[in-house]
C-alpha cells in the first residue's frame, strides 16, 4: 500500500531539522484552508516517527504540507526579520497512485527553500 513520508534538512547549519512542526491538509484547493489531517514535529534526525498518511487514509487528491520554518529558526535563535522572509512554508502536490511511495523532502535556510519528490 502507498504512504506520505517527509523529511526536513537544514542547509544554513548542514544538520537535520529536527522540532520543525509540519501540518497536512487534504483537498486545499476547495476551501481556503482544507480539511486538517496531521500535525506533527519532526524528530532529531529531521525525520517524522511515521508516515503521515498510509492504509486506508492513504487516498488520492490534492494534498498540502506546511512546514512552520520561522518558528524553527527563532527556536535555535537565528536571528530573523519581522516579518521573517520564510514564515510557513506551504507545498501543494497531487497524489495519484494510491500504490505508490510519496516523499516529499524539504531543504531549508531562513532565505531559501528546494523540494522534490523523493523515494
Amino acid at each position: 500500500m502507498g504512504r506520505l513520508t517527509t523529511h526536513v534538512l537544514d542547509t544554513s547549519s548542514g544538520r537535520p531539522a529536527g522540532g520543525l512542526k509540519v501540518e497536512l491538509f487534504r483537498d486545499p484547493v476547495s476551501s481556503p484552508i482544507g480539511d486538517p489531517v496531521a500535525s506533527v514535529s519532526t524528530n532529531s534526525d529531521g525525520r517524522l516517527a511515521g508516515p503521515l498518511l498510509d492504509g486506508d487514509a492513504f487516498q488520492p487528491g490534492t494534498y498540502e504540507l506546511r512546514f512552520h520554518v520561522a518558528a524553527y529558526f527563532r527556536e535555535r535563535g537565528v536571528e530573523l526579520p519581522e516579518p521573517a522572509f520564510l514564515d510557513v512554508v506551504p507545498i501543494r502536490f497531487g497524489i495519484a497512485d494510491p500504490g505508490a511511495h510519496y516523499h516529499v523532502p524539504l531543504l531549508i535556510s531562513p532565505y531559501g527553500y528546494s523540494t522534490y519528490r523523493g523515494s
